[in-house]
């Protein structure tokens, strides 16, 4: 029986048009979700597969020592591909002449991503047998040789290389790359036991059967052994990518917020439209379980229609963004399963959670309601409203983010939200009260119009501010990410690199470098030194460490050492004050934690079998990510006076000024050159990507806030309707009313302006300090320009919505 009811309800109610707000609301908070969390998968996907040609493979395990086999029996059962090869120095002999080298040697699956640069151009191929490829610096040299000894072999010199797919950025390693096959490594006798050798082994594949097998192998290895993606500090873009990441996740936890407040604003609709639906069933003997199940039925019938219609709304959405976007990001595929899993999980529970409250609100409706239509039943405490909204919220954002400070940082920002507007709102609202009594012109009209409705127009401020604060919020971090991203790589980065220049040549490269008139930075004195005390005591290697040796760990490497006067570009002074006593140094933010050490603290380096004390005076933060010379320790030169040093700078050249490095090459034979051109072009490449992901991003929110802000906007039109009709029984005018409704709608938007502008104020500072590690400032013409644009778009939305109602005459209002 109650179900039959239920249908009936159901069908009646949808044909006469009045579920389409709450179908609108879940068709619009699937949508949503299922289309961002397809789009924004699709673009991370696709930034992180352009970034893992950086490291020519998906992932990479590099060891001092082969690995297990059980290691590489897995990814071949997972059917991954695999390439494997190996890195090590030797010294190469041509003629009478000599130099270290940097070889690589790798199998013929080499590279899995990406492609080898020669300098005649891109090839597809490896070197031939018994042939080795070389850096152009490398012939230089070696007085152009056609072949080259390394160990007990000889090799033919083939094509210069112009960059290796997986070179990376070390502008310290200043030995030539050879490459050649891994089958020829044997031939040359230089590996032996202890040999100091890298074994690289690069997987390619999908992306699930890259999770498992991180999963199976991780346990396997040992402390030497390094698990590495386009994630890890190797990567010259780590930083760019997971930044772009969290932006994709946090536009997505922000478009399911957006789709809360429409189904809470629905299901409020919703339940307040069937209060003498209620009343009317109970007042004729309906039983409280027979109306909980009329409307509970009624419920499962719109959230499942609303659903279906939302996944299908959301894969259209998905399908016509991507035949919009480059071939590059297009071509990748993101899973399916996981955007329409979590659209299902949204429809469901924000249509439940949202609307328990006001449901249990509408059950509670009594009978007597048929005579007394202001009675609304038990009113429950808003606190439980709260409850399961915000709960809600964040249940579904770490769902699907899996970030808890994302997470917790847009709770926190809608809580701050519903406080503020809920009580700020509420008090501006009410203090029209004097002048809202006398509606002799529109203003009058209008405040007498919010007054009236103190606490509805509260709710609404919620919905509109709500809008407006994730479209600043969106758009802040936007701008900021590609500001970030511009400052590191501006036009004229530099695309060459000079290590090796000892200090009797660095007034002539000076002099060079202005007759040519070419772009240079600073010149970096190079010191190598280790780190042995921290305030006195004696450290051990993470080698050491690990046979049971007890002590504290430091750095198990030599350090390039520099000294500088003041703090270098791409640096940020997070503490202290940069080196102004001889015996001071500044210190990387990573490092001083890593060592557990702050200000203050006495640190002890090795240098050329002596020891020097030093003080940390500074902390700074580096941006690793940038194509410039960067340093864990800088000193002062008082400091650094005593100890033999070379130095290092970077340069730009235009396309039509190659020619000078070979000039340079032949005036400057010991100074090594490093052209990382092609990097910087990949890297904006990855830039110009992310910018393009950023900004769809930002058109979806802008979207969804659009909807939200039409579904606030319906929710009091019923009431409006009343009003209307009312004022024109007393006479009051077309004109008068469609000012009138036009200002009361800018005064929402006004005061949904200035209250956004604090939230969102509130929630950057968060996301920036919290998540994004960017700089903090306040956006001054967001006071103005917020409210203005604030009142203008709900102005615009609210006229447009009750031009219908404005229109009717007075006798057309009251049959309606």
């Amino acid at each position: 029986m109650e179900m039959r009811i239920a249908w009936k309800l159901f069908k009646r109610e949808l044909f006469q048009g009045q579920l389409l707000l709450i179908i609108l609301a879940i068709t619009l908070a699937v949508l949503s979700v299922t289309g961002l969390a397809r789009v924004s998968e699709r673009l991370q996907i696709a930034i992180n597969g352009q970034a893992s040609k950086f490291i020519a493979a998906d992932r990479i395990i590099n060891s001092p020592t082969p690995i297990d086999s059980e290691i590489l029996t897995i990814a071949s059962s997972l059917g991954l591909a695999h390439a494997q090869s190996m890195q090590f120095n030797s010294m190469v002999y041509a003629n009478d002449n000599f130099q270290l080298v940097t070889v690589r040697a790798v199998d013929s699956k080499y590279p899995l991503k990406g492609q080898i640069e020669l300098v005649d151009g891109v090839t597809h191929t490896l070197p031939p047998a018994d042939t080795l490829w070389y850096e152009t610096r490398l012939g230089g040299i070696l007085n152009s040789p056609s072949s080259l000894e390394i160990g007990n072999a000889e090799f033919r010199l083939g094509a210069e290389i112009a960059r290796l797919p997986d070179a990376g950025f070390n502008p310290f390693a200043s030995s030539p790359v050879v490459l050649m096959r891994l089958d020829d490594v044997v031939k040359t006798g230089v590996i032996q036991p202890g040999s100091r050798v890298s074994y690289i082994h690069q997987f390619a594949g999908d992306a699930d059967k890259l999770a498992v097998l991180e999963e199976a192998v991780k346990p396997l290895l040992n402390n030497s052994q390094r698990w590495v993606d386009v994630q890890s500090g190797d990567s010259p873009i780590a930083s760019a990518v997971k930044r772009a990441e969290r932006f994709l996740l946090l536009a997505s936890l922000l478009g399911i917020a957006l789709a809360c407040a429409a189904i809470g604003i629905a299901a409020q609709r919703y339940c307040q439209r069937h209060f003498d639906v209620v009343a009317m069933l109970k007042t004729f003997g309906a039983s409280s379980q027979q109306i909980r199940v009329l409307f509970g039925v009624h419920l499962l019938l719109v959230t499942s229609l609303g659903i279906i219609l939302g996944l299908l709304g959301g894969l259209a959405l998905d399908a016509m963004l991507t035949a919009y976007l480059p071939q590059a990001i297009a071509e990748y595929d993101a899973p399916l399963a996981r955007p329409l899993l979590l659209g299902v999980a949204t429809g469901l529970i924000s249509a439940f959670m949202f609307s328990a409250y006001p449901l249990m609100r509408l059950l509670s409706i009594p009978p007597l309601r048929v005579l007394q239509r202001q009675l609304e039943g038990v009113q429950f405490g808003m606190w439980l409203h709260l409850l399961l909204s915000v709960g809600a919220m964040a249940l579904l954002g770490y769902l699907y983010s899996q970030s808890l400070a994302l997470t917790m940082t847009v709770v926190a920002g809608v809580l701050l939200l519903g406080i503020l507007l809920s009580l700020f709102g509420f008090v501006l609202i009410s203090a029209g009260h004097s002048v809202g009594m006398k509606t002799t012109n529109p203003m009058q009209l209008a405040l007498a119009g919010l007054r009236r409705r103190a606490k509805q127009n509260a709710v609404q401020l919620v919905g509109f501010s709500s809008a407006l604060v994730l479209l600043l919020t969106i758009i802040a971090l936007r701008q900021d990410l590609l500001d970030e991203w511009q400052k590191q790589l501006p036009e004229g980065s530099p695309n060459y690199f000079l290590v090796n220049i000892a200090p009797d040549e660095q007034q002539p490269l000076n002099d060079y470098f202005s007759l040519n008139a070419i772009k240079a930075t600073d010149i970096y004195p190079v010191i190598r030194g280790r780190l042995v005390q921290i305030n006195g005591e004696d450290l051990i290697s993470s080698d050491q460490a690990d046979a049971g040796n007890e002590g504290r760990v430091g750095i198990s490497r030599e350090l390039n050492l520099t000294w500088r006067d003041n703090l270098p570009p791409n640096n940020d002074l997070l503490s202290g004050t940069f080196n102004q006593a001889s015996d001071e140094v500044s210190i990387e933010s990573g490092v001083a934690e890593r060592l557990g050490v702050d200000l203050g603290d006495a640190l002890t380096f090795e240098i050329d079998n002596q020891r020097l004390t030093v003080n940390i005076a500074s902390i700074r933060a580096v941006h690793w990510e940038t194509l410039q010379p960067n340093f864990f320790m800088i000193f002062t030169q008082e400091a650094l006076a005593p100890f033999a040093y070379t130095s290092m700078a970077s340069f730009y050249l235009e396309d039509n000024q190659k020619h000078l490095v070979l000039e340079l090459i032949k005036r400057f034979p010991t100074v090594s050159i490093i052209d990382v051109g092609a990097m910087v072009k990949q890297l904006r490449e990855i830039i110009d990507q992310v910018s393009l992901s950023l900004t769809l991003v930002l058109v979806l929110v802008l979207l969804a806030s659009s909807l939200v802000m039409v579904a606030q906007t319906e929710a009091g039109m019923a009431t409006r309707q009343r009003e209307l009709a009312v004022l024109r029984t007393f006479g009051a005018s077309g004109w008068l009313l469609r000012m009138a409704t036009a200002l009361e709608f800018a005064l929402l938007g006004l005061i949904a302006g200035v209250m956004a502008v604090v939230v969102a104020e509130f929630t950057l500072y968060l996301l920036k300090t919290q998540v994004f590690e960017l700089v903090v400032y306040m956006h001054w013409d967001w006071w103005v320009l917020a409210p203005l644009s604030g009142a203008v778009i709900v102005a615009l939305l609210g006229t447009w919505r009750c031009r219908q109602l404005l229109q009717k005459s007075c006798g057309e209002l009251l049959k309606a």
